[in-house]
């Protein structure tokens, strides 16, 4: 999957294809040059997932600040 292609996914999707990739290099039925590879897109999903928490959470920080301010 292309770095283009793992930006445009949801986090849900991003976790499936974690767990798709562990499974991979789990069953010792990979390559080297695929598992360079693998690694590579895994730790791009891993990058997306946290950004996607850190958004979530500063977005929950706002509303809760939000609704401290109005009463």
């Amino acid at each position: 999957m292309k770095k283009s292609d793992i930006a445009e996914l949801n986090y849900r999707k991003a976790i499936e294809r974690l767990d798709e990739i562990i499974s991979k290099i789990e069953s010792d039925d990979i390559d080297v040059d695929e598992l360079s590879l693998q690694v590579k897109e895994a730790v791009n999903l891993v990058k997306l997932c946290k950004a996607k928490i850190d958004k979530a959470e500063m977005e929950v920080k706002q509303v809760v600040d939000d609704m401290a301010k109005e009463g």
